[in-house]
């Protein structure tokens, strides 16, 4: 089973969407028992709140069921237990190698370098644009989802 860690600064809005949208795309290829999806933050600002409402709502207006989830901040342990880490900015890979002490195996990357890009995913916490953050989100889980499954 492939885990996949997706993270944000506050784990209310682009990891939870990110998250949301993988666990679709891969029950839309019934990939389910071949894959551990989750997320969380690389702050402790919003541990314990539920998806921004931004992201609930983007979400149910494209059709896709919003993950049941509570921020949590990422571990030094999650670096371990998940095989990809995958963060929406330049700042979140920054706090995830301090988080995880390094990366050593190469499990961090950036979610648009599966896209072919550098870009960082717009924190729609400060743009209001969840619309530009969602095509960003499932342009990077589209791109990862098929290297995941040529790798199988």
């Amino acid at each position: 089973m492939t885990r996949v860690l997706f993270v944000c600064h506050g784990n209310i809005c682009r990891s939870t969407m990110a998250e949301s949208v993988m666990t679709q795309l891969i029950k839309e290829k019934h990939l389910e028992n071949q894959f551990y999806i989750n997320s969380a933050a690389t702050s402790r600002e919003e541990i314990g709140n539920g998806p921004h409402y931004g992201t609930v709502n983007k979400l149910r207006q494209v059709g896709i069921p919003v993950i049941p989830h509570r921020a949590v901040q990422m571990t030094k342990e999650d670096y371990e237990n998940h095989d990809y880490l995958i963060g929406m900015d330049t700042a979140n890979i920054r706090n995830m190698m301090r988080i995880s002490g390094g990366d050593p195996k190469g499990k961090i990357y950036k979610l648009l370098t599966f896209a072919g890009s550098g870009r960082d995913v717009a924190d729609p916490w400060y743009t209001g644009d969840f619309d530009a953050t969602y095509q960003d989100v499932m342009a990077g889980c589209s791109a990862l989802l098929e290297q995941l499954e040529n790798e199988c």
